[in-house]
């Protein structure tokens, strides 16, 4: 594939993201054009020619969720259509992933999907970046690159030598995260055992290790109602941890997130530009990491038909 030509758009969900990758790459990004009819449907025009070319479209599926993901089937359709050879999505947040199964009946197993629709669409391959569930790949019937944050965050925290860190999961789940973090940075582990009340509210219970006296890093794959990470936070500090860190990939930051961390006894919330950070939402004790320089270097490595597991490895490493 590395013969043709590379090109990467976005759509209209972060535009920010993709240029940022593109300046990495060192190439400009591709120009195509992202409007509303008056009845509001999408409109997708490719305004350059891409008939044999190896495209890579840049579209994470965040709010409003069902319009970027109309935006991203009909590009690709649109590139498939220009006849380009190869049409890889990269989706760093994957919306309606939670909806991986059927944990009650009568419900629609919307991951799977939404799988189709993108591989119906024409996509040959996908990229994305810490699924909420890791067995997403397998409802796809074409190729998933599935990319992990860890190394952006490892970089930051390994520069603030923090003390006696405690790496904390928010529950139960989140525990590998957590032990992997706990691993590379030569750091303790404790987690967080809670109840979930509803779809948006959880109890916690106890915290099962030892945070008196340690500082603390919590760490999750994305904030939505920041209600799980908040009350951990919350626990932890009454059970004497000292400095709390929050790291965090997708920021989602629905309902009463931005309040709830507002009011949480937090030092510092990480976070990743998978999805854009609007401005009102921009806090003293918040900063956000670029994930284009990973994301860029695996799309070359898809682009030469190298390993994208061992660029992780190799980012793991540094």
């Amino acid at each position: 594939m590395a013969s043709q030509t590379l090109k990467v758009f976005a759509g209209g969900s972060n535009r920010p993201l993709a240029t940022k990758i593109c300046h990495h790459l060192g190439m400009r990004l591709g120009d195509a054009r992202v409007e509303r009819f008056a009845d509001g449907e999408v409109r997708i025009k490719i305004e350059e020619d891409v008939r044999g070319t190896d495209v890579f479209l840049v579209q994470p599926t965040c709010a409003p969720v069902d319009t970027r993901l109309m935006e991203l089937l009909l590009m690709i359709d649109a590139f498939r259509r220009a006849s380009a050879e190869r049409i890889t999505a990269v989706v760093p947040y994957f919306g309606y992933a939670r909806q991986d199964r059927k944990d009650e009946g009568r419900v629609p197993i919307s991951a799977k999907l939404v799988s189709n629709m993108i591989t119906t669409a024409g996509a040959h391959r996908l990229l994305a970046l810490d699924l909420h569930a890791h067995q997403l790949q397998g409802f796809f019937d074409i190729p998933v690159d599935h990319l992990y944050a860890a190394p952006v965050f490892m970089r930051h925290f390994k520069a603030q030598k923090i003390p006696d860190l405690i790496v904390v999961a928010p529950d139960v789940g989140s525990s590998k995260l957590a032990r992997g973090y706990a691993k590379r940075l030569h750091a303790g582990l404790a987690i967080v055992d809670k109840r979930r009340t509803s779809d948006s509210e959880t109890e916690v219970m106890s915290v099962i290790g030892e945070v008196d006296g340690h500082n603390v890093l919590l760490v999750d794959d994305m904030i939505t109602t920041a209600g799980s990470i908040t009350q951990a936070a919350t626990k932890v500090k009454q059970m004497g941890a000292r400095d709390i860190y929050i790291a965090a990939t997708h920021a989602v930051l629905c309902g009463s997130a931005m309040s709830r961390l507002e009011e949480a006894p937090v030092k510092e919330i990480v976070l990743t530009d998978t999805i854009p950070l609007a401005e009102e939402k921009r806090r003293q004790n918040i900063k956000v990491l670029s994930v284009a320089r990973l994301l860029g270097e695996a799309i070359l490595r898809i682009h030469h038909s190298e390993s994208v597991s061992s660029l992780f490895q190799l980012e793991d490493e540094e």
